[in-house]
């Protein structure tokens, strides 16, 4: 009797939704969440971006790599990431194409001869690729302000679009590692000036200058790409990390570590057998 009386027990009390409203629910929430992110990261990157563009540094395009310490390190060891690299390139027809990763880039390239290894997203870490190359990942964590890195990888003949970057939060580093001859037919153009890759050599530009790459020789092009902060004053630095942050919680980047753990799942193992064959050491 008393269980036919208790109100908990009579239909008093709304039964629980079904799981697929949860999930819808749920769902529904996060993509608000990610709008609100979305929307408040693109707010405080303006403001920084505004304030560098007041000042003279932001008409430079390239940057002398004595200027930043560390290029001088990836050079001294850029043998031991071309190892790792050769290693890597064993399997490079089934490395995903950028467009793959990052849907928003078919504006620059829908083929499949630009090919991208990630190793960080705006301080996501693709932990499989870092697993890969633990020398390399150990270098590039030694890179202050370091956000994103990758081994770009051009195949044959290719021409990236002009095009500019958004963000002046960070500059951009190129470590050469592989470079097709003659290197004057591999060649970047950043604003007004030009320059070639050369192999073991850095190159460091402001990618919110309008860009445009040429590849005009057969082979492929391989460097060591990555974003790290740009030198600012204290106050600044602080909100320029904080962007950094909120870029790397972003449904922009969640969505390319979830295109990569896919390729993982459907062709790491392959891949990794390709890369390190048995009886064969990278």
């Amino acid at each position: 009797m008393d269980d036919i009386a208790s109100p908990s027990k009579t239909g008093n009390t709304a039964p629980p939704p079904p799981d697929s409203l949860l999930d819808g629910l749920r769902q529904r929430a996060q993509q608000m969440a990610g709008t609100a992110l979305t929307h408040g990261a693109i707010f405080a990157a303006r403001q920084v971006t505004r304030a560098i563009e007041r000042t003279p540094e932001a008409r430079r395009t390239f940057f002398e790599p004595t200027e930043f310490p560390f290029a001088a390190r990836l050079e001294q060891n850029w043998h031991v990431i071309r190892q790792e690299l050769d290693a890597v390139m064993r399997g490079v027809e089934m490395i995903p194409n950028f467009q793959d990763l990052m849907h928003e880039q078919r504006e620059l390239t829908t083929d499949d001869r630009w090919k991208t290894f990630f190793f960080y997203g705006y301080g996501v870490k693709f932990e499989d690729n870092c697993r890969r190359c633990p020398e390399t990942t150990r270098l590039l964590e030694s890179i202050p302000g370091m956000t994103s890195a990758i081994f770009s990888i051009l195949r044959g003949r290719k021409h990236i679009p002009a095009h500019s970057g958004h963000y002046k939060g960070v500059l951009r580093y190129h470590l050469g590692l592989i470079v097709p001859e003659p290197p004057d037919k591999c060649r970047i153009r950043v604003g007004q000036d030009t320059a070639s890759w050369q192999e073991g050599r850095s190159l460091i530009f402001d990618d919110t200058h309008d860009h445009e790459v040429w590849k005009e020789n057969e082979g492929d092009r391989v460097v060591l790409f990555v974003d790290f902060l740009r030198p600012l004053p204290p106050l600044l630095d602080g909100l320029n990390r904080l962007v950094v942050k909120m870029i790397g919680l972003s449904p922009y980047i969640h969505q390319s570590e979830q295109n990569s753990r896919r390729w993982e799942e459907y062709f790491g193992q392959e891949f990794d057998l390709r890369r390190n064959p048995p009886g064969k050491r990278s």
